[in-house]
């Protein structure tokens, strides 16, 4: 009896260690594999497009590591180059950055490098909370002043620290102009990207840009080469080459697209974003798998509806994002505004931005006649 008992017991305790041999560890892999891969989102657009304002709206989600522009490095280390000839590498450190590598600023830093030498830091939220700096919480809205003076001193590992912290990783670019440069990233099985492109009306990016002129000035030369910025038509070369890459992107991703682009390219125009901000703000983060809670909806109303005039490159405080959309219409004379419908006239057609053809239509034309609903 008691021999029999003691096989009993044996064989249970065998039944019990086969058990935690082969089903604990499969318990521990299911688990790992039900934890979701990152969201990758670019924001493709160019300068003085609003772009700064959108990449904050993803920005400020507390699901998002956010980076605006990191292939500014690479341009301000390798200017004597083209836009083309820097696709690659554009193309290379986004991937990078997309995977949380951070390694990829060797090249275009120096090996001393603090968190606060990458270009506009202070605009990621992400970087301006834990484990990226202490200061304020996660779930925080975070102005980049309130940031750039009190999380500046940390260490630049914090950056990759912070990036393998998150669900989603967002880059907001304004240096592709070929949706093709970006093929391998949308079939390399180890991101999961989703392309934003974001569009603005032409004569409101003339405008800005003649408003940012020094700023962008390297920028333009590498674009459309110095020689071609000089002059009174270097404004209005730049702006054809820019309207030109608008157009190749979105017939690339819309209208001729390959079925690896399915679901994962969505347009976007600026006017349309501050006609009625809640809505397309809701409209992309649907697209980036993103929940839209109270206190950003609350964020994106308010920092619309301020009285400031966004006339400072990269200010993206509070203002009337409708008026100051809609500024160039005042401020823009009448002969600008055809040269600018000249060189651009193909991707306005395209995006649906009407041509004004007078002085007077151009001050009295009503919102729904100027640009055509999506």
């Amino acid at each position: 009896m008691v021999k029999s008992r003691r096989v009993q017991v044996l064989l249970i305790l065998v039944v019990l260690s086969f058990l935690l041999i082969h089903f604990l560890p499969c318990s521990n892999h299911a688990h790992m594999e039900e934890k979701p891969s990152p969201v990758h989102i670019l924001i493709l657009s160019s300068w003085r497009s609003g772009s700064s304002f959108t990449g904050q709206i993803f920005s400020q989600h507390p699901s998002v590591f956010y980076l605006m522009e990191p292939a500014w490095h690479v341009w301000v280390t390798m200017y004597q180059n083209s836009a083309k000839v820097l696709h690659m590498a554009v193309r290379d450190l986004v991937r990078s950055v997309f995977l949380c590598d951070m390694s990829v600023f060797d090249a275009y830093m120096s090996s001393q490098k603090k968190k606060s030498d990458l270009f506009q830091w202070e605009t990621s939220r992400a970087l301006c909370s834990p484990p990226a700096c202490d200061s304020f919480s996660r779930s925080d809205i975070i102005t980049a002043g309130n940031c750039k003076t009190i999380c500046g001193k940390y260490p630049f590992s914090k950056v990759e620290e912070a990036c393998k912290t998150y669900s989603h990783v967002a880059i907001k670019e304004v240096r592709f102009f070929d949706l093709k440069v970006l093929y391998p990233l949308l079939t390399d099985p180890s991101l999961n990207l989703k392309i934003i492109h974001l569009v603005r009306d032409p004569r409101a990016v003339f405008r800005s840009r003649e408003n940012t002129m020094a700023d962008l000035k390297r920028d333009s030369n590498i674009v459309v080469g110095s020689q071609k910025t000089k002059g009174e038509m270097g404004p209005y070369n730049t702006m054809q080459v820019i309207c030109k890459s608008h157009v190749e992107i979105y017939k690339a991703g819309s209208q001729a697209a390959p079925s690896f682009l399915k679901d994962r390219y969505l347009l976007v125009r600026y006017e349309d974003i501050v006609r009625d901000p809640l809505a397309r703000a809701a409209q992309m983060y649907r697209f980036a798998e993103l929940h839209f809670t109270p206190e950003l909806q609350k964020w994106v109303h308010n920092i619309t509806h301020g009285k400031g005039h966004g006339a400072q490159a990269f200010d993206i405080g509070s203002r009337d994002a409708l008026r100051v959309s809609q500024a160039w219409r005042k401020t823009l004379p009448f002969q600008k505004i055809e040269k600018v419908q000249n060189v651009c006239k193909d991707a306005m057609d395209l995006l649906g931005y009407r041509l004004v053809q007078s002085e007077e239509e151009q001050k009295n034309m009503s919102l729904d006649l100027l640009f055509a609903q999506n």
